[in-house]
């Protein structure tokens, strides 16, 4: 199970219609249990972040650096580490 601090939740909370159609999570403890849920992933760098993809088989379409980020998928937590959802 992944711990999953105040920073990652209420930037999920914040971000999440990025992802969704419409809002999966209203509090801190629905975030933390959706998150569960779908097994998201906090990494520490954008490098983390590519890793995560190529080992997932996860086709990037030649996407590289800041391309990447910008996926739905993948949410910036503003401390250097990043949220990665798969929907």
């Amino acid at each position: 199970m992944h711990e999953y601090d105040d920073a990652v939740l209420e930037c999920f909370l914040e971000n999440q219609l990025k992802l969704f159609p419409e809002n999966v999570a209203e509090t801190l403890e629905e975030a933390e249990n959706f998150l569960e849920e779908c097994m998201a992933v906090v990494v520490d760098s954008v490098e983390e972040v590519i890793e995560y993809f190529e080992e997932e088989g996860i086709d990037l379409d030649g996407a590289v650096g800041d391309e990447i980020l910008e996926a739905d998928e993948v949410f910036e937590i503003g401390d250097g580490r990043y949220l990665i959802v798969e929907g």
